[in-house]
This record gives C-alpha cells, sequence and structure tokens, in this order.
C-alpha cells in the first residue's frame, strides 16, 4: 500500500470515529443534575446566601438598590476572599485631591469664584497684524 493512501484511509477511519463517538455523546442524557443538592434537601435550604443571591439576580436592576442583596453579595466578596469578619476589611479610602495645597476655589473678583479643579484656559495676549 502506498502511503498516501494509508495517510488517507486512517485519517477517514478517525473522522468516522470521531462524528460516532460525538453522536453518543450527545444522545446520551445527563446523568448528573445540574444543581449540586444532596437528595431530599433543596440547594436553598443548604445555603441560604445562595437563595438570596439567585433572588437578587432576577429581580434585574432592582439589585443594587436592595438593601438584601447589598448584604448578600458583601458576604459574597469576604467569603470568597477569605476574611474571617468585617474587622479586617480595609476601611473605606477617601478620594484623593491632585493638589492638596491648593484650595478647591480662589476668589478672583468680588462674588466671582472660580474652580481650580477645572483645566485652566490661558488667553493669550492679540499679536500685532504683519504688513
Amino acid at each position: 500500500m502506498d502511503g498516501k493512501i494509508l495517510a488517507r484511509v486512517s485519517a477517514v477511519v478517525f473522522i468516522a470515529v470521531a462524528l460516532t463517538v460525538t453522536a453518543i455523546e450527545m444522545s446520551g442524557k445527563d446523568e448528573q443534575p445540574d444543581a449540586i443538592a444532596t437528595p431530599g434537601r433543596p440547594l436553598a435550604l443548604q445555603d441560604p446566601l445562595a437563595a438570596e443571591l439567585r433572588r437578587c439576580t432576577g429581580i434585574g436592576e432592582a439589585g443594587p438598590r436592595d438593601p438584601g442583596c447589598l448584604k448578600a453579595w458583601a458576604e459574597s466578596r469576604r467569603r470568597f476572599l477569605g476574611q474571617h469578619d468585617s474587622a479586617t476589611a480595609p476601611a473605606p479610602v477617601a478620594p484623593t485631591t491632585l493638589f492638596p495645597n491648593v484650595p478647591a476655589s480662589v476668589d478672583r473678583k468680588e462674588g466671582e469664584r472660580t474652580d481650580v479643579t477645572a483645566p485652566a484656559m490661558q488667553v493669550e495676549p492679540p499679536r500685532p497684524e504683519a504688513r
């Protein structure tokens, strides 16, 4: 047998086996349920946090405003990050100021205040016209 013919036959056999295995796998039913729960006890009873997180996911845009959801997400973060109590959580950081020694606003004229945190607009003096 020629080498090219042997390679082609083996490629066809490989593809046939792969298609057969794929067909068998797709026709088989899942033996494991989607939710991991012990028999006779639903998942919500095992972990109330999971049930609350599922509820928060289901309410959509109202979730970030719901105090129960905020508490559940904080507890989920705490568990994920491995923090043992809330005392170890870092304190919220105040926003930093770019120029801490400069007052937030400067008096220019009486009654007129300019915010120094906004970009300053520089006015150039008029240039003489070229003749």
